[in-house]
């Protein structure tokens, strides 16, 4: 049984473990690169931008992550978050861990003060879970097909996204 909840400060080491290895040698890194997701998820925790962190706990191991973090939106502050990073753990990759924690964290957020979440992901992975592309909202330098929003407000607003700087 697949245990979906917040992170605790018991988290942090398994959390940053856990993110390195699901990102060591992943395909969008250049070849040789270092993970630096681990880094990020780190950064937003430390500066308090982690707008939800929730672990997927196998038993007593923590096998899965989710963050989400604020953007801007044309240099504004937005009730939009980013997700990024998900990571699971390489051995139980392909389980559907990694869809558990992102229908949990969305069921979270439709309940919170929020208007939608954007990614850069992989577009036929992430529509499964009502993700789209959308001309209004467009993030520089990433492929347009690369970068996705769910949104679950009236109005969708409209200009250039800027992820959180723990990002780089």
């Amino acid at each position: 049984m697949m245990n979906i909840r917040p992170e605790n400060t018991q988290d942090y080491e398994a959390i940053r473990s856990l993110t390195y290895l699901a990102f060591e040698n992943h395909p969008h890194h250049e070849p040789g690169a270092k993970p630096t997701e681990h880094l990020i998820v780190e950064k937003l925790r430390n500066t308090e931008r982690l707008a939800l962190s929730l672990v997927a706990e196998d038993g007593e191991s923590v096998v899965g992550h989710i963050a989400f973090s604020p953007i801007t939106i044309n240099g504004k502050a937005s009730k939009w978050l980013a997700l990024a990073p998900v990571s699971v753990a390489p051995k139980v990759q392909g389980k559907g861990i990694g869809s558990l924690l992102i229908n949990r964290a969305l069921e979270i957020l439709k309940q919170r003060d929020v208007d939608g979440v954007v990614l850069i992901g992989e577009p036929a992975y992430y529509s499964r879970f009502g993700f789209n592309h959308s001309p209004e909202l467009t993030v520089s330098g990433i492929p347009k097909e690369y970068f996705m929003i769910n949104s679950w407000c009236e109005s969708i607003p409209s200009g250039e996204v800027r992820f959180d700087p723990a990002f780089g």
